[in-house]
């Protein structure tokens, strides 16, 4: 008989703030650190950590910092421009990682899903959707969710802890892996590089498939504000993976006291999961607004920096059949939308099922009708058309395929069997 090992200490309850304390690498059990997810700076201050001088260190992680964000590589032996002794030196004490991929699903509308798994054996999911004009890459937070969105899968899962930077990182480094969209050939003519190969292909610059990030996988960013900011801020980083600021988005259920220092700190694009317009409602199927009430997240939305007409707020509203679907609805968000003078879309998404939901989806007349209502007082509100629904990868169907279950779940599940065994 198998014996699977459980982890009760990192089990934390879903239900609690604040979370867990946050922790920048995950450490290694061969003492090895993982620079995946790291700054220039911190490169440097780990290259001096383990005895490279100050002036040489900076070199060192410039270099190391092109090689890991800009192409991709993971192996020390194939920097070329870092002379041979190095690449052994650095080999010995660091290591490039990507998250471990437990399993890779691909929806037959094309959408990818990743069932991943960090060094000390906590599971968490990411999505690729690719469409004509772009490809979009919903990245993870956390493991689990402190929210409880009654509409949302992932809601059902207690939190266990934050990813770190580079786990975060590691996603879209998976992601590019996966997609091919490295820059290829070499680096010739590097200052220390002693045996290039001559005939190697110049290095070049590809197009690439992967366009867009939405922080809209599982978690809520602004409860890993630490970390979620300093991944962010490698993303965009000119030097290394350089996506723009105006191609990420951030989607926050409404942690009001964040949103303004999420603006100032990393200046994202906001999307507000708002799903309904009444307290009722919103407090029962977003459980923050409890806290944080609609009138109050407006305000927040209204003072977000850097939103104008050009970067408009998102605002995520999942379609209920018989809950937040009238006509009424639609004309009392209007009229928060106009009474706040937000810059603003509204993304309708029809509820994606799954197993034991309390919900069901508007019927597609009623979407449509909510959304005429909209679009006839001058907001844009496109429906948006289920990705991934097939493999459980739309939006609000992410939970681990491999969550763990507590030990009294355990327990009584043996128990039961024992029973059903006489």
């Amino acid at each position: 008989m198998s014996v699977i090992l459980y982890r009760p200490q990192m089990q934390i309850p879903g239900h609690i703030d604040p979370v867990p304390v946050p922790r920048a690498i995950t450490p290694r059990e061969d003492g090895r650190v993982d620079l995946l997810g790291l700054s220039r700076d911190q490169i440097r201050a780990e290259l001096e950590a383990k005895g490279l001088e100050p002036k040489q260190a900076k070199l060192r992680a410039k270099q190391l910092f092109h090689w890991l964000y800009h192409r991709g590589e993971t192996d020390f032996e194939r920097m070329t421009d870092l002379a041979k002794p190095m690449r052994g030196w650095m080999a010995e004490r660091f290591i490039v990682g990507r998250p471990q991929v437990v399993e890779a699903q691909v929806s037959s509308d094309g959408t990818r899903k990743w069932l991943l798994r960090s060094d000390d054996g906590q599971d968490y999911e990411m999505v690729f959707i690719p469409d004509a004009d772009r490809g979009t890459l919903c990245v993870a937070s956390q493991v689990g969710c402190t929210r409880n969105c009654r509409f949302c899968h992932t809601g059902t899962m207690r939190l266990v802890r934050n990813l770190t930077p580079g786990e975060i990182v590691g996603q879209v480094m998976l992601a590019r892996d996966a997609l091919g969209e490295w820059p290829k050939g070499s680096m010739a003519g590097g200052a220390d590089d002693e045996d290039e190969d001559d005939d190697a292909p110049q290095y070049s610059t590809d197009g690439r498939m992967l366009t867009n990030i939405v922080m809209m996988g599982m978690g809520e960013p602004l409860y890993n504000f630490d970390n979620v900011r300093d991944a962010l801020k490698v993303v965009m980083d000119g030097d290394g993976l350089s996506l723009s600021r105006r191609r990420i988005t951030l989607s926050t259920s409404g942690v009001v006291p964040m949103m303004a220092r999420a603006g100032a700190e990393i200046g994202v694009n906001l999307a507000v999961s708002l799903h309904a317009v009444t307290k009722e409602v919103r407090d029962e199927i977003v459980p923050i607004n409890r806290k944080f009430g609609i009138e109050e997240l407006l305000a927040a939305c209204a003072a977000y920096p850097g939103a104008n007409n050009a970067r408009r707020i998102t605002f995520e509203y999942v379609m209920l059949k018989d809950k937040n679907d009238s006509d009424e609805d639609a004309r009392e968000l209007v009229r928060l939308i106009r009474k706040y003078k937000l810059p603003a879309k509204v993304n309708l998404i029809p509820f994606n099922p799954w197993p034991g939901a309390p919900y069901e989806c508007s019927s597609p007349e009623r979407i449509r009708r909510f959304s005429s209502l909209i679009f006839e007082a001058g907001i844009s509100a496109p429906v948006r058309t289920p990705r991934g629904r097939d493999i459980m990868a739309a939006c609000g169907q992410l939970k681990s395929a491999a969550e763990k279950k507590s030990r009294a779940e355990l327990d009584r599940l043996a128990e039961e069997k024992q029973a059903a065994l006489g």
